[in-house]
């Protein structure tokens, strides 16, 4: 007999143990790029944390309500992405008139969002694990909030670098996928506390 996890616990274990860039290594093209600056760091995990929530849930309904009844689940992952990327168009129009500025310094990130591979992923394990539509929809907020704590700290950790001496061979790329990997370890000091697999 399978035993049912609650909501709460998938909730805090997509954030801490479970946590989509840090466990999976899904979203790692735009927490590399944008974790320069906490400010634009910020926005982005905002974008990503309100994105990812929401098209979780969009999609945990269209799968469930088009496609299972119209057995067309092989369609998932086409579906997801149209329901993604139409969602984050609106998203980027709503930003581009809010707030020019945040606009500005996402710039090409932002729509690339819609092909942000940890989104897509969220997505793709709500339907492997079969979660009901809150579980689904607190897995989705949790990711998205585990995504931003990863690139706000590791946004944090750049902008001290920058004012550190760090050796040559290290510089850039280097030292970035080595703080990256400290952190993922940092975060599997969670583990075993709450599992959602």
């Amino acid at each position: 007999m399978e035993a049912t996890v609650l909501p709460v616990a998938i909730f805090f274990a997509a954030i801490f143990t479970n946590n989509i860039l840090l466990a999976n290594y899904l979203g790692m093209c735009s927490f590399l790029s944008v974790s320069r600056e906490l400010k634009t760091s910020l926005g982005l995990g905002a974008a990503v944390i309100f994105v990812m929530a929401t098209t979780t849930l969009l999609n945990w309904l269209v799968y469930t309500y088009l496609l299972i009844p119209l057995e067309l689940e092989y369609l998932r992952f086409i579906v997801f992405i149209v329901v993604i990327a139409a969602f984050v168009q609106l998203v980027e129009m709503i930003i581009e008139r809010v707030s020019e500025g945040l606009y500005a310094a996402l710039g090409i990130f932002l729509p690339l969002i819609t092909v942000n591979c940890a989104i897509l992923g969220v997505s793709l394990f709500m339907v492997i694990r079969s979660y009901d539509l809150l579980s689904s929809f607190l897995f989705g907020l949790g990711s998205g909030i585990g995504w931003t704590l990863a690139i706000l700290a590791m946004a944090g950790i750049r902008q001290k670098l920058n004012i550190t001496r760090v050796p040559r061979g290290l510089e850039g790329a280097g030292i970035t996928l080595i703080i990256t990997g400290m952190m993922a370890l940092a975060f599997m000091g969670f583990s075993g506390m709450i599992n959602i697999n």
